[in-house]
């Protein structure tokens, strides 16, 4: 006998990712949408264990409490809820009370809409990213605040810190080898450019003594003094 099709198993998209599990939430009730969740977990029970969750909303709100109740289901599952892309203003606001990184979707253009300059789309976040928020964006990543040990920056273009790095970072995540990383302080536990990576030395005695650039030269990811240029 052929399986129905129900409606609200369309509400409910999970797919593995290269960085961990993205899961999309349609429309309808939070509670019926967080128990059809709970049983698509509970049916592959251990398969997505360990796996970090970026959790797509688009544009509904969502307040705080909810994506904390989506979190505590995803964590009795072995999972971690560490980001959400959203459209609205309440629940891109609700997010950061949860203390979850933040995924701003690039809009889609019109058919006969063109892009008259080079430009990729960035986001700016007014705050300190704290051990296990990750900000993630397939543009350019900019922060007013600290990266601290534990936290993470995925970008697809450049990625500047108006403070100090201490956590992991990577820039040109979709292969691009010209993105930059520019820091006030630069320390990252990881450092990643495109498909090239670097690890703080052990040991390291010197800290940065000013503001530092990093990009790819000649195959290999190097650091240099970040100034002005003439």
């Amino acid at each position: 006998m052929a399986r129905q099709t129900d409606a609200t198993d369309e509400q409910i998209a999970i797919k593995g990712t290269r960085d961990g599990v993205s899961v999309t939430i349609g429309q309808g009730p939070w509670p019926e949408l967080m128990a059809r969740l709970a049983g698509r977990l509970e049916a592959t029970r251990d398969f997505f264990k360990g796996a970090r969750v970026l959790m797509d909303v688009g544009a509904r709100t969502v307040s705080a409490a909810e994506l904390q109740q989506a979190a505590q289901l995803l964590a009795g599952h072995g999972m971690s809820l560490v980001s959400v892309i959203s459209t609205n203003a309440e629940t891109q606001e609700a997010g950061r009370q949860a203390g979850l990184g933040l995924v701003l979707p690039q809009p889609a253009l019109a058919d006969n809409q063109v892009k008259t300059l080079p430009f990729v789309e960035g986001i700016l976040l007014r705050r300190t990213l704290r051990s296990g928020q990750v900000a993630r964006h397939e543009g350019h990543v900019a922060i007013i605040g600290d990266v601290n040990a534990g936290a993470e920056i995925i970008a697809g273009g450049d990625v500047i810190v108006w403070g100090k790095v201490r956590g992991i970072v990577h820039a040109g995540a979709g292969g691009d080898e010209n993105a930059v990383v520019c820091a006030l302080y630069l320390a990252p536990t990881q450092l990643r450019i495109g498909p090239y990576i670097a690890r703080a030395p052990e040991g390291r005695a010197m800290r940065p003594r000013g503001p530092e650039k990093a990009y790819i030269r000649d195959g290999a990811i190097v650091v240099e003094p970040w100034q002005a240029q003439g």
